[in-house]
């Protein structure tokens, strides 16, 4: 048996751990089979150094594969004596895995259990329920660990009976004893009947997938609506306001061009009329200088000579005195364009309140309306499970995390920074957004239903934790004196019927929460409208000595 072992282990492939196939030796001397040796290669083209699985010795260039003739011809003669390599690791059984009853020393992986024999068995031990007759009858399944749980514990028999009346399988022997009377069937006939319903059932739950597919397509082709629309409204709206600060633009430069134009124009009348002016001045000059040369003359008769030889002053053709306007001149264009602005601005104040009534109106009509029926609010049912990181060491969960009691001393829970460490609350593990609904089955004294965000405070020795007592929560606390209403640290009181069942609706994207009392009819308790910013967990309180359950949608 050891030299047995040795040959398959010589005469393995140590990547694949199966008889050599196609075997190659490298450089360094151990031998793969081809396709092993290549796939290991390829894996390592990129570094650039291929190596050896074995040894780990690195080659610069990929060698050559060349067959081995030799252990090629042994691997043959070795199949021919019958003889394979060792299982490889991974058909041996792990501690998860459902091990073969009949292997002795380790134990390989069961691929078939046999509801006949009660075992479990590999491929090899397997061989007989197929090779032979008396075993070809026997219900073989997918290996299964609880085979012992189909043997009756009272008499040591294989369960093949089914009691309708205590609703559990059993033994012929407790047929005929306890379940005597009884009705019962056979365990085939049973599973037929169960397996009917399921059936029905799955076609109902395949059906509610169509269904729902169906919707997530049509929520689709909405959401692509809603982009077309905004984006094409978006590409409208960019080129209205680039027409229109186009044309204001159009309208400052004809502004400019003619403030431009009359400057140029009134420049050109003062400068004409400074000319005439300064020639005036010159001419004055000359004449003034004429009668200064005159009157420095000293001989009398050359002075009485030449006196009547001077030229007339002429009249100055313009007045003596030049009136100028207000240092204002084009003021008055700015006093214009300033009230164009003003007007503008008015407009697009109005206009932007009108666009974004629009957008307002155009996001309610989204928005569907709330249920009218407790039939309509089931449709957005949602299952509730509680955070048990959250809980409040006081609180003890059961029922699968869906409800919550209040108790008399510690719960064995680890620290973690989300629990509520002074007041008796836990929150859903659920992260709530769109449309949502669900109902909490309440027993005892008070109960508090409520919605938070996730980041409100869990620790503190004050009351700013409890639910309703800050701007992170809303809770409607139920109790024997009835019903209140907080949030933000403001607390109503609430006239409503009693009841042990509250519901819950929420509509995070329209900003509804409502909270109703649940019996034969359904009662508007109190409803709030605002604006959630951030998705919402479920939460109760619970006071001693109450309870609350999550009930399960149905």
């Amino acid at each position: 048996m050891e030299q047995n072992q040795l040959d398959r282990e010589t005469f393995s492939c140590s990547i694949c751990l199966d008889l050599l196939k196609d075997p190659v030796t490298i450089p360094c001397g151990h031998s793969y089979c081809r396709k092993c040796i290549k796939t290991h290669w390829n894996g390592e083209d990129q570094k650039g150094i291929h190596s050896c699985p074995q040894c780990r010795q690195t080659f610069r260039r990929r060698p050559v594969l060349k067959k081995n003739t030799i252990l090629a011809a042994l691997v043959e003669q070795l199949k021919k004596t019958g003889l394979q390599a060792a299982p490889a690791d991974h058909c041996y059984a792990g501690p998860e895995d459902v091990a073969c009853d009949f292997c002795t020393g380790r134990k390989l992986k069961a691929i078939k259990s046999c509801l006949f024999c009660l075992a479990s068995y590999c491929e090899k031990h397997l061989q007989p329920h197929y090779n032979s007759a008396p075993f070809k009858k026997h219900k073989l399944v997918e290996p299964s660990k609880n085979l012992q749980e189909n043997i009756c514990s009272r008499h040591d028999e294989v369960m093949k009976m089914f009691c309708r009346t205590d609703q559990k399988c059993i033994c012929s022997l407790c047929l005929m004893d306890e379940h005597k009377g009884h009705d019962t069937v056979s365990a085939a006939a049973e599973r037929t009947e169960r397996q009917r319903e399921l059936e029905v059932r799955r076609e109902e739950i395949q059906q509610r997938i169509q269904d729902r597919e169906k919707d997530v397509k049509l929520l689709q082709q909405e959401v692509e609506a809603i982009n077309h629309s905004a984006d094409k409204t978006v590409e409208d709206s960019e080129k209205i306001f680039t027409e229109l600060i186009r044309l204001i633009q159009k309208r400052s430069s004809d502004v400019k061009q003619q403030i431009r134009s009359q400057q140029e124009t009134e420049v050109s009348r003062v400068k004409e009329l400074q000319e005439k002016l300064e020639q005036e001045i010159t001419e004055l000059k000359r004449k003034d200088a004429e009668l200064k040369q005159l009157s420095n003359t000293e001989d009398h008769n050359q002075f009485l000579h030449n006196y009547p030889s001077l030229s007339a002053l002429s009249e100055s053709t313009h007045s003596s005195s030049i009136n100028i306007r207000p240092l204002r001149y084009f003021e008055d264009v700015t006093a214009a364009v300033s009230e164009l602005r003003d007007k503008l601005q008015d407009i697009l104040r109005d206009t932007w309140t009108n666009i974004s009534l629009t957008l307002t109106e155009v996001e309610v009509l989204q928005s569907e309306p709330e249920p009218k029926s407790r039939a309509g609010f089931l449709k957005y049912s949602c299952e509730i499970k509680l955070d048990p990181n959250t809980t409040n060491s006081y609180l003890l969960l059961t029922e699968e995390n869906r409800k919550v009691t209040l108790m008399g001393q510690h719960q064995s829970y680890s620290s973690h920074p989300d629990r509520f460490t002074l007041w008796p609350q836990v929150l859903s593990r659920e992260s709530l957004t769109g449309r949502c609904y669900w109902e909490v089955e309440r027993r005892g004294l008070e109960v508090s239903v409520a919605v938070a965000y996730k980041n409100i405070s869990r620790a503190g020795s004050g009351n700013e934790c409890i639910f309703g007592n800050n701007d992170k929560s809303w809770a409607l606390e139920c109790s024997q004196e009835g019903y209140k209403f907080g949030h933000n640290k403001i607390w109503t009181s609430i006239s409503g019927p009693g009841s042990s069942r509250v519901g819950v609706y929420l509509d995070h994207r329209a900003g509804l929460l409502s909270f109703y009392s649940v019996s034969e009819t359904m009662t508007l308790l109190h409803r709030v409208q605002t604006t959630f910013t951030q998705p919402l967990h479920a939460g109760v309180l619970v006071g001693y000595p109450s309870s609350a359950e999550f009930c399960e949608p149905k």
